[in-house]
């Protein structure tokens, strides 16, 4: 299996269903479903939308203390920044990206929600 880095993070989030690369920020690169990010795109780590509340995403800081982080600005609203390549298994960083991604899905109208197999 492939070590789950920026660009398989990369591949992965963009191969989602109506995902599309974005870069909002000079030097922030974004995937998006709609008009909505679901992961924020690192050389190092991911943002993601890690839990419906605060209390939900602090669970990956108290699993993961060293590679799981409040994100600036956001992070009240459930999302964290995900460090590659530590301890967290690269199959929970996929599933964190796919909860992300969900979550994000869930809360489009569903006129603009993308077709999935």
């Amino acid at each position: 299996m492939t070590t789950f880095d920026a660009e398989a993070l990369r591949d992965y989030c963009l191969a989602k269903p109506g995902a599309w690369a974005d870069q909002p920020w000079e030097g922030d690169f974004v995937a998006k479903v709609g008009d909505k990010i679901f992961a924020f795109m690192g050389t190092e780590s991911v943002g993601l939308k890690c839990g419906a509340t605060r209390t939900e995403a602090d669970e990956w800081l108290l699993q993961y203390p060293d590679d799981a982080s409040v994100m600036a600005y956001i992070g009240r609203s459930g999302w964290n920044t995900l460090r590659l390549g530590g301890a967290i298994p690269d199959d929970e960083l996929r599933e964190a990206v796919d909860a992300s991604y969900d979550t994000v899905v869930a809360k489009l109208p569903k006129s603009r929600r993308p077709v999935q197999d």
